[in-house]
């Protein structure tokens, strides 16, 4: 009883932290505008200016942030408990390095590249389409999970086959990313580099609508499959031992897993570590039955991302520096300290 009372003291406290940041977020940016100002826009009552920008661009932003951070820290719990691997996250599986060659096909082959506009900047923002990038990434991302789950059913499903399978598909989306940047025109190359930068800014109300439904739905998928998580802590046969299809469990959660993150990178680029971090703090603090890191771990990812989107937008000195680069400015120091506590616990 103790227990549950600190579990739900704590996730209300993140999810009011959430609240917190992402007002915070919202008087944050390049244009100078005062906390009178942003709260005038917010009703709708300051200048045309003012309430563009407020309802446009910031609030489309905050609400990405949310959204991808939530979703990508559960996906990296879930991958976390799937292949019994602190360190999985949802690039494991190459989801991003698929997603990463299908946006350059787009913008290198049909819209900014060697099929059509050449290096002429005007004509590839006309050739340009945002949409048809991510629709592209998300494609081949999904075509890369299904891939690999594919294999690893026609093998036994452990986790270590996964993520071998994993490395081996996302150094040929590598390899095959490189090769098509190598024959890019400049225009082609430099709006592909651009893209694989994550970028919250793409953000609109419409790419928000379609993360959040695939986001809450794969986190109420999560919920339900919380109790067989658990289950699968305590290893393969015990988990068998208490009615659970292990594989079958595997499959659909790291299939949901992928999803998340495919849809979150094809429209905002590759953000890291969102997936690692979050899921280790969650679990040192309030321990690993998912029935409360699973909440805990989307709260978590979305305090992180409007933490880095806030100190991009803070440092960026008029523009927005890629808050990827941030979360892994903040990501490495601590995939070290994971690291070393870990291995101070054993010493």
């Amino acid at each position: 009883m103790k227990n549950r009372k600190k579990n739900a003291a704590a996730i209300c406290l993140l999810a009011f932290a959430v609240v917190v940041l992402a007002f915070v977020c919202l008087f944050v940016g390049s244009s100078r505008m005062t906390v009178a100002d942003c709260f005038a826009a917010l009703a709708k009552r300051g200048s045309a200016a003012q309430v563009r920008i407020i309802w446009n661009i910031r609030i489309p932003r905050v609400l990405a942030a949310v959204i991808a951070g939530a979703g990508l820290s559960a996906a990296g719990l879930v991958m976390q408990t799937d292949l019994n691997n602190p360190m999985a996250s949802p690039s494991t599986l190459g989801v991003s390095n698929a997603a990463v060659f299908g946006a350059n096909l787009s913008i290198i082959a049909f819209a900014g590249g060697f099929l059509s506009t050449g290096n002429n900047l005007s004509n590839y923002t006309v050739g340009a389409n945002p949409y048809a990038t991510s629709l592209m990434a998300f494609l081949f991302s999904t075509a890369s999970i299904l891939l690999i789950l594919g294999l690893c059913r026609l093998r036994a499903f452990q986790p270590g086959v996964v993520v071998l399978a994993g490395i081996a598909v996302g150094s040929v989306w590598t390899a095959a990313t490189t090769i098509l940047q190598f024959y890019a025109t400049d225009v082609g190359l430099s709006a592909a580099v651009v893209w694989t930068f994550g970028d919250l800014g793409r953000a609109t109300y419409k790419t928000d609508l379609i993360m959040a439904v695939v986001v809450i739905t794969g986190l109420s998928f999560f919920s339900l499959m919380s109790w067989k998580l658990n289950a699968l802590l305590s290893g393969d046969a015990a988990a068998k031992s208490m009615g659970v299809h292990v594989d079958l469990l595997r499959f659909s959660t790291m299939l949901f897993a992928s999803v998340i993150t495919a849809v979150c990178v094809s429209f905002l680029g590759v953000i890291g570590f969102v997936g690692i971090i979050c899921p280790h703090v969650t679990k040192r603090l309030l321990g690993q039955d998912h029935r409360v890191s699973i909440p805990a771990s989307a709260l978590s990812g979305s305090i992180l991302l409007l933490l880095a989107d806030t100190l991009s937008r803070s440092l960026g000195s008029g523009s927005a520096l890629p808050v990827g680069a941030i979360t892994s400015f903040l990501g490495a120091p601590f995939f070290l300290a994971i690291i070393f506590g870990r291995k101070g616990e054993h010493d």
